[in-house]
């Protein structure tokens, strides 16, 4: 690995792991995409005559950077007008992962509602949940990238584990029933059909809009199947003209882009269970979307 060319290729092999990586412990694309531009800088200028194992010592930059931007997202974000979701991330898992466990593990690691429940756990926490529980890394190699002792890793993840399990929503993984489900919701709401949304929803069924104050969005969660389907009634009979719909997978899982044009205007996703819609999740600050623009 001693030509500029034998670098780029080496880093560019690891570049979609890595913002991976980056993604999960951030939860915004925009800076998942600068950790692993800092992490091809230092790459670059390394002498790498002595790295026998080029994506573990990618991984160690790009967490260790990840953990340094944590610091000032959670500043960011203290401030944040409104509700507070992940930045949609494009997935392919359905083209990529054809085994069903590994699927199933990737898509909980990435899923909006775990990437929320991420957001309070410390950074060593997540760091370490994301390494372990996403990627499968082994406590000694985690212990490695931090500069721990396993034995604190150990312990790190036992804490971050107890607190997503206790927090994390139960959901349907499956993305045929999910899609399918999406399409009856999204038709309910396109014809006004208040009966039909009350059908799909879960009594206890909660809608999180993401505004960021930029956008129409409710300021705070919506609680009760009543209260999420008359929301989403108004909404769409008052703002359907001009507007176009395209699927696309999301964090995993079945999303719909509304499109104002070729402006990307909202993105929403349901989290189901036995085939009921537990969550709306409804992402609408134009900062997390354009990177969605056609």
């Amino acid at each position: 690995m001693t030509t500029d060319t034998t670098a780029t290729d080496v880093f560019e092999e690891h570049r979609a792991f890595l913002l991976g990586v980056a993604y999960r412990m951030l939860g915004r694309v925009a800076d998942a995409e600068d950790v692993v531009q800092d992490a091809w800088l230092r790459w670059s200028a390394a002498d790498r005559s002595d790295v026998r194992e080029p994506r573990a010592y990618l991984v160690r930059v790009t967490t260790r950077l990840a953990l340094d931007r944590l610091a000032r997202i959670r500043t960011r974000n203290e401030a944040y007008v409104g509700p507070w979701l992940p930045e949609p991330y494009v997935t392919d898992f359905g083209d990529t992962v054809q085994d069903t466990a590994e699927r199933a593990v990737l898509t909980d690691s990435v899923s909006l509602a775990v990437l929320v429940v991420l957001e309070a756990l410390s950074p060593l926490e997540r760091a370490v949940f994301v390494l372990r529980e996403a990627f499968g890394y082994p406590f000694a190699e985690i212990a490695a990238v931090l500069d721990r002792s396993e034995s604190a890793v150990r312990q790190l993840a036992g804490r971050a584990r107890r607190h997503v399990d206790e927090r994390r929503p139960r959901y349907d993984v499956d993305p045929a029933q999910r899609r399918a489900l999406t399409e009856r919701f999204l038709a309910a709401a396109g014809d006004g059909d208040l009966a039909g949304l009350m059908a799909l929803l879960a009594p206890d069924a909660r809608l999180v809009g993401d505004s960021g104050g930029k956008a129409k969005a409710p300021l705070r969660v919506l609680e009760s199947a009543d209260h999420v389907a008359r929301f989403l009634v108004g909404a769409v009979r008052k703002s359907l003209d001009g507007l176009t719909f395209r699927f696309l997978e999301v964090n995993g899982g079945p999303a719909v882009l509304v499109l104002s044009g070729d402006r990307p205007d909202t993105v929403f996703q349901l989290d189901v269970a036995d085939g009921q819609v537990r969550t709306v999740y409804v992402v609408r600050n134009p900062d997390k979307l354009r990177a969605l623009a056609p």
